[in-house]
């Protein structure tokens, strides 16, 4: 009796998600508690385990960019404190998202070994673990009614916010010791790239302000992988260090760690493993505020935010409960920062000399049609050729 209610349960479970009928997936596992960690390791077709509560639309984005077909998540992928988009994101893209329900994943599977999923059941090695098949209808009843009590986490982010300012107005009356830099600010434009949403399509609108105007580039963290990406080379990392790849760290980049005003630099310990010089800095609020702030004690001319976090739901969705740091470092800076978005919008390149070699070609074609449609010009052509023959000895 228990074995035939075990094979009715994947069948139950696939009609309660509306998911009767779909192909059985499978593929290799891969498992990590840190989604963006995980995803540099994943490879198209694979199976991805994860521990992520609440997974956000820049987890979803990079791991659709992997090509996985099925993620399965040991926490809750939405636990309605807020409206996070990641779920939805993840299953419009094609890929199969399950939360598990009974079983822990990363005690019961093996990285590496092959897994079948069907109807919410992923079995790898004799062992199973159960979840919900979170479907697009499902996930967008539970958005709609998520943006219905957003007032709720409102509240409770403007209560934090105002609670912790007092905590961390070093940031705005100019407290933070920075340590001297080998990268010169002083008088030049910064571009600040941030591991946040539409950091990529941001740095290719900015290809043309990048090559004209060449700016400092600082890397906050995982942003130095995104500017690798784009082929672009970060003067400065500055962060925890825990979201850069080693080729990240090893590109010859000016390496800043951002230390908790304690001095704890956890970050510090992976940079000695590698043998890499760093500096500390030990300071309140964000990676992404002490880059910005950094870059405006030490004289920058304009400060270019690429992927910055600037709405609500951007914040809660990397587990900020306030945004005390970022109201007083934007406070400070002022008018000096603006947002990638609004360069690339405003900023319009000459034409350089990228043109030359056309009008070149145009012009040689239209000399040519002239002495081809006139004589004398045809004549004055062979005599400076005559000419030029003489001169050479030909």
């Amino acid at each position: 009796m228990a074995t035939a209610s075990r094979r009715r349960l994947p069948a139950l479970l696939s009609r309660r998600n509306g998911t009767s009928g779909e192909a059985e997936i499978a593929g290799t596992l891969r498992l990590g508690r840190r989604t963006k960690d995980l995803v540099k390791r994943l490879r198209p077709g694979e199976i991805a385990v994860v521990d992520h509560v609440n997974i956000d639309r820049i987890a979803a984005e990079e791991l659709v960019a992997t090509g996985v077909r099925a993620v399965v998540n040991a926490a809750s992928s939405s636990d309605g404190r807020y409206p996070n988009a990641g779920p939805l994101l993840l299953v419009r893209a094609g890929v199969a998202l399950i939360d598990v329900e009974d079983g822990d994943p990363f005690e019961l599977l093996e990285d590496g070994a092959e897994a079948t999923l069907a109807g919410g059941v992923l079995s790898s090695g004799g062992h199973e673990v159960r979840g919900q098949v979170l479907d697009v209808a499902e996930l967008e009843r539970r958005l709609a009614t998520q943006r219905e009590r957003v007032d709720e986490a409102l509240a409770e982010f403007a209560e934090n916010t105002v609670a912790h300012v007092r905590q961390e107005t070093d940031l705005l009356t100019g407290a933070v010791e920075f340590p001297p830099t080998r990268t010169v600010f002083r008088d030049r434009q910064v571009l600040i790239v941030v591991r946040g949403e539409g950091h990529r399509s941001d740095l290719k609108a900015l290809r043309a302000y990048i090559r004209d105007v060449r700016p400092v580039v600082v890397a906050v963290d995982g942003g130095a992988e995104g500017c690798l990406e784009a082929g672009l080379k970060p003067d400065v990392i500055l962060g925890d260090m825990d979201s850069a790849g080693d080729a990240a760290l090893r590109c010859g980049a000016e390496l800043i760690v951002h230390a908790y005003p304690d001095g704890r630099a956890p970050g510090r310990e992976r940079l000695l493993e590698l043998g890499l010089e760093h500096t500390l800095v030990p300071a309140a609020g964000t990676s992404e505020d002490v880059a910005m702030l950094m870059s405006f004690e030490k004289g920058a001319d304009l400060i270019v935010s690429v992927g910055a976090h600037f709405n609500l739901i951007e914040f809660l969705d990397r587990n900020r409960g306030g945004m005390s740091s970022t109201f007083l470092t934007r406070l400070r800076i002022g008018e000096k920062l603006v947002d990638a978005k609004g360069v690339s919008r405003l900023y319009h390149p000459g034409s350089g000399l990228g043109p030359a070699p056309l009008f070149l070609a145009a012009f040689m074609i239209l000399l040519a049609i002239l002495v081809i449609a006139s004589p004398a010009l045809g004549d004055l052509v062979d005599l400076v050729w005559l000419k030029i023959k003489i001169w050479l000895g030909l």
